[in-house]
């Protein structure tokens, strides 16, 4: 009974350990071990689901939804106790962020502010998602169904996401889309620069613009040919073959 108890509080010790040090190393604004155990909410919120977790297992479900009730007033962190959390995962400032009852988190993970791992149906089965290892999702993310987002992947901030992402993708907007962008070399923890994201709206109009330009500059060409054709000063083409030739130059750019 002793040794087992034993063995309990060691991986208790460990656990939290591994919590603080998660912190340190992601938020350069923790400044000490202390400051990370007194005043990170993040931090709290997952103290407080490990204890609510072990009795949702036991189906003491009334007391387990308390405890996480008692999380959630005390953090502003939601973490229903039937989700299953992996380790080193930070919730950085952590306030609004909701996690239901069936999602997963796998380990190293980071959750920003606002972050809903949400589910989209009634029934009792597997409706939240599951996030791989070392995923980062940023402000204001929303991850909606019972999807997989693969390890190493970005959720852009203010994203829904409502299909599967792949490993090491990057996915952004209103609903979320992968962008190709330059990965960086594998690490083992997250790729912090979730603010370093393309923008597909600017692209998308840069696209419009340059396809507007050369449009115009088209235009421009066939009115020079229709005005020598109508004056008489064609050089041997008629105005027909200037347009031929124009729409064959389009198709082939």
């Amino acid at each position: 009974m002793l040794e087992n108890l034993g063995r309990r509080l060691r991986a208790l010790r460990r656990t939290v350990a591994e919590d603080v040090a998660a912190v340190m190393q992601r938020d350069p604004a923790a400044r000490s071990a202390v400051e990370v155990v007194t005043c990170y909410p993040g931090v709290h919120a997952l103290w407080i689901h490990r204890l609510a977790h072990p009795l949702y297992e036991r189906r003491l479900y009334l007391a387990a939804r308390m405890v996480s009730h008692l999380g959630r007033a005390l953090t502003g962190v939601e973490i229903h106790p039937g989700a299953r959390i992996g380790r080193r995962v930070v919730i950085d400032h952590g306030m609004g962020v909701v996690i239901g009852e069936t999602a997963e988190v796998g380990d190293d993970v980071l959750l920003y502010q606002g972050v809903t791992l949400g589910g989209v149906s009634l029934n009792q089965d597997k409706r939240h998602p599951t996030i791989g290892n070392r995923v980062v999702i940023g402000a204001g993310a929303k991850v909606m169904g019972p999807i997989v987002v693969g390890d190493d992947a970005r959720v852009g901030a203010g994203s829904v996401v409502t299909r599967p992402v792949e490993s090491g993708a990057t996915v952004v907007g209103v609903p979320a889309h992968p962008v190709h962008i330059k990965r960086p070399a594998p690490i083992p923890m997250p790729n912090l620069e979730h603010a370093d994201l393309p923008d597909p709206v600017i692209d998308a109009i840069r696209v419009l613009v340059e396809r507007v330009e050369r449009l115009e500059a088209e235009l421009h060409l066939l009115r020079g040919h229709q005005h020598t054709h109508e004056h008489g000063e064609a050089n041997g083409r008629s105005f027909e073959d200037a347009l031929r030739e124009l729409v064959r130059d389009a198709n082939a750019g």
